[in-house]
């Protein structure tokens, strides 16, 4: 009865790991004799590790990160562009705590939208918020936000993203109503937290093709300046991972 009891506590309290932990303990006992002490530090290990893992599966599934990417995927052949040791950097995530931006410039299908999306992934599972988005989408998601009254609000969420990765940046003209809203972006999360921006275009460029001389000043003074910079290059991967024409021909 008073085992009945407990175990209802344990799952009102919402302690469900450690209800399941302990209902394991009276079915399977361990063969060694547990004191008080290991018992409940056993129990409260499968706690954290449950709400941990919980908790590593909601920042993976909000930071929308493309195709599974991760950073012990990434091809670092030689002449790629990055090598292995960098990588295992990036992985740490130091960058992230320091408040450092990551570039990634390339032509098309050279995985910069993998390795943005294994960046956010790694910040993810040091227990940091991450989202990756496409910058149309996102210049699209602040027009809509600015006409239903909710601009503000989107715009204190994406500061408080830890890693904010922007994918195919500047991949098309810019309005002047986007250039400000892109301002707005980097100006909040300028020294307070990391932005990724997977680009086509190497930085030199982007002045250009920003558009208006004082907001590109301001755009990419508080970008570049602070970021590491990765020219991938090689041929496509979407190519690499294609399916051959004799393979897709025996699949037909």
């Amino acid at each position: 009865m008073i085992f009945e009891e407990t175990i209802q506590k344990l799952t009102e309290m919402k302690l469900h790991a450690m209800a399941a932990g302990l209902r394991e303990l009276e079915t399977s006992p361990p063969t060694d004799q547990l004191s008080t002490e290991e018992m409940l530090s056993m129990l409260i290990d499968r706690e954290w590790t449950a709400r941990e893992n919980k908790r590593l599966e909601r920042l993976l599934r909000d930071a929308r990160i493309p195709g599974g990417a991760c950073l012990e995927d990434l091809s670092c052949d030689p002449g790629r562009g990055v090598e292995k040791s960098f990588a295992r950097t990036l992985q740490a995530c130091q960058w992230v705590q320091s408040k450092q931006n990551v570039i990634v410039v390339g032509a098309t299908g050279a995985g910069k939208s993998f390795l943005g999306g294994a960046l956010a992934q790694a910040a993810c599972r040091r227990g940091m918020k991450a989202l990756c988005i496409r910058m149309p989408r996102l210049l699209q998601q602040l027009a809509v936000a600015r006409a239903d009254g909710t601009y503000t609000q989107t715009l204190v969420k994406l500061a408080k993203t830890s890693v904010l990765v922007l994918d195919d940046f500047l991949l098309a003209p810019m309005t002047d109503v986007e250039r400000r809203d892109l301002l707005e972006v980097l100006e909040d999360r300028y020294d307070q937290s990391s932005t990724v921006i997977t680009s086509q275009l190497p930085t030199k460029s982007w002045h250009q093709a920003i558009g208006e001389a004082t907001i590109a000043d301001a755009i990419c003074d508080r970008v570049v300046h602070n970021a590491h910079v990765i020219a991938l290059r090689g041929g496509s991967m979407r190519k690499k991972k294609a399916i051959a024409p004799e393979a897709q021909a025996e699949k037909n």
